[in-house]
């Protein structure tokens, strides 16, 4: 069977929609997959204001910017097919959502951006709210990623995204085991933020500081790090929990970009508990420095780390929904309890079919 389907992907470091048309095959239990076009939409000002401020809005506040949202990513998905020249050829949109809430132990998780009315602006079908059904059944609703690795890339024992939260897999024979590892991207893009830049050019700013120990001691102090996986980071966890550490130092910029990257790239290493190769995606992937430093801390466990090409750096993720998107097509699992800790495997999402 062949799928032609748009993943579409808003992560948490808030800099746009990430959008994949993969053709998707299967030929008895095998999957492979093709991406015959990609795009990078940035959030116009608008969205880059509201985001960032979601979680103080009232109940209908919230729930007008859900459909507000949907109806936007309905549109930029429809001027991504009519650019591509995709008409009549997509079998169904993919969209993960841009997530606002992520509170698995209170049995909640919410992804912005609503399925109907982005089915109601394409008249296609969408698959949305991957997550839930997961956090339903017990579990934290992430990584959900996993499955898509499992199926769609080989040869790697280790797979890390480096996003605005920095996620990490290990897949040993039948064994999968995932889980969110540390802030990332969202917090190192906040401080420069400050300086009025997006985020530190190949950690260029990062390279010219030197890491604080004080600091240090006191991000790797986090509750956070005591818990053992299944676990998942909430986007608010590192803006609430870590920023504050950051700010309230006394150090120049340039050092708590330092010490920060440092944080990073020592959890992750952390989170290495066997030998093997790591294949590296996410924004992340270009910050040279973190790169450095996570290549260090990996090697000391004797993990090697692969930068992956340009096309899955950017589009790893996209391309996953895709793929949890034709399983859901197919009534078929596609979150795995095992990464989870849900009581069973689950079948996600919520199709809308937006035609008659």
């Amino acid at each position: 069977m062949v799928y032609r389907v748009i993943g579409v992907m808003s992560g948490s470091s808030m800099d746009g929609l990430d959008m994949a048309y993969c053709v998707l095959s299967e030929v008895a239990g095998e999957w492979s997959f093709e991406i015959e076009a990609a795009d990078s939409i940035s959030f116009n000002e608008d969205w880059k204001k509201k985001l960032p401020m979601l979680t103080e809005l009232s109940a209908i506040e919230l729930l007008q910017t859900h459909a507000d949202f949907g109806h936007y990513m309905g549109q930029q998905i429809k001027k991504f097919i009519e650019k591509s020249a995709l008409e009549h050829k997509v079998h169904f949109v993919a969209s993960h959502g841009h997530t606002v809430f992520h509170e698995p132990a209170q049995g909640m998780t919410f992804q912005m951006g609503d399925g109907a009315a982005i089915a109601a602006e394409l008249e296609l079908p969408v698959i949305s709210d991957l997550r839930n059904i997961d956090v339903a059944f017990g579990g934290q609703g992430a990584p959900i990623v996993p499955i898509a690795e499992k199926m769609l890339w080989s040869g790697y024992e280790y797979f890390l995204n480096l996003g605005g939260i920095a996620n990490i897999s290990h897949h040993a024979e039948d064994k999968i085991s995932a889980y969110d590892v540390c802030p990332a991207n969202r917090i190192l893009n906040a401080l420069l933020n400050t300086i009025d830049k997006d985020y530190d050019d190949k950690g260029a700013l990062a390279a010219s500081g030197t890491c604080d120990g004080v600091l240090l001691e006191k991000l790797n102090a986090l509750d956070y790090y005591q818990q053992t996986p299944p676990k998942s980071l909430a986007n608010q966890y590192g803006l609430e929990k870590m920023l504050p550490f950051i700010q309230a130092s006394d150090l120049v910029l340039k050092h708590q970009v330092c010490t920060l990257a440092e944080h990073i790239a020592m959890q992750i290493g952390k989170a290495c508990t066997a030998e093997g190769t790591m294949l590296i995606s996410g924004g992340g992937a270009y910050n040279d420095y973190l790169l450095q430093r996570i290549e260090h801390y990996c090697g000391l466990k004797k993990v090697s780390i692969e930068k992956a090409d340009k096309q899955t750096i950017e589009y790893k993720e996209a391309v996953a929904m895709a793929l949890m998107g034709a399983l859901r097509w197919r009534e078929e699992e596609n979150v795995l309890a095992a990464v989870t800790g849900a009581k069973q495997n689950s079948i996600g999402g919520a199709l809308w079919m937006g035609r008659n």
